[in-house]
């Protein structure tokens, strides 16, 4: 007999200083993903602005304040624009695999770099590589490492440029995290990179949605997200297209689609 499905309890957390906002304090509201039930809760949560981390799902609840905002692509809908096809058609290359979720020293070590010249002071620059172990194995849903090496004349032997955690949605990829090299002169826009194959392999996959996560309007640290239109904000009232006057500048966009792409 199946046991029936109980409604998760949610929690809210203690205020701690803002990330994204100067002078604000953040706050979330959380629970736990858990038991034969894990990923249809994690899908449902979602639809609704919740992002997993580990074994919870999680959305700010802060008092005053709605800056935070859950964005995703509308995959089927998306025309990459000259400067993304540009970025696709330069690392075209790379040897890209979806991996099952298992920390290797190689990301790890990778992660270190990414976060020391990208994000000194962020609250993740003290992760060790239990903690790591921790973000990528613990997942209680369809997850996956997406890894982005050097070509090379033996598969996987390349060079890692950039990894991804990804879960498997019923209507999307969620983005978990994703991290890169910053010393390659000659591998710019890989962060870009990495999303534009998540759209392109979501659509390979049938899906509609790429989920992005957060967006907050105003800051520097977020802005990369409007460029991936047409881009859905999450409201009161549902899921609705970013309006054009909030989206960053880009080129114009032309009717060719993804070029050599490989997904």
């Amino acid at each position: 007999m199946t046991a029936p499905f109980r409604f998760p309890r949610f929690f809210v957390t203690s205020p701690s200083p803002c990330p994204y906002l100067p002078g604000r304090q953040e706050r979330k509201v959380f629970t736990e993903l858990s038991g034969p039930h894990a990923t249809e809760l994690n899908d449902a949560l979602g639809r609704i602005g919740f992002r997993r981390s580990q074994s919870v799902a999680y959305r700010p609840s802060c008092a005053g304040c709605a800056a935070c905002v859950s964005v995703r692509v509308v995959t089927h809908r998306f025309v990459a624009n000259a400067t993304q096809r540009k970025l696709m058609r330069r690392h075209a290359d790379l040897d890209v695999a979806a991996c099952r979720p298992w920390a290797t020293d190689e990301q790890y070590q990778l992660l270190r770099g990414y976060l020391a010249t990208r994000h000194p002071s962020g609250g993740m620059i003290g992760m060790d590589d239990v903690d790591y172990a921790d973000m990528v194995e613990q997942s209680p849903v369809n997850s996956v490492i997406v890894e982005y090496r050097e070509p090379h004349d033996t598969p996987g032997a390349g060079r890692l440029l950039g990894a991804c955690l990804t879960d498997r949605q019923a209507d999307g990829l969620s983005m978990i995290y994703s991290f890169f090299a910053t010393d390659v002169a000659d591998r710019p826009g890989l962060g870009n990179f990495i999303i534009l194959d998540h759209i392109a392999r979501a659509r390979e996959a049938g899906l509609p949605y790429v989920y992005l996560g957060y967006w907050v309007k105003g800051s520097a640290r977020m802005a990369y997200k409007t460029k991936f239109r047409p881009l859905e904000v999450l409201g009161p009232r549902g899921w609705s297209l970013l309006p054009e006057e909030n989206a960053a500048p880009v080129a114009p966009v032309e009717t060719s689609l993804w070029g050599k792409v490989r997904v």
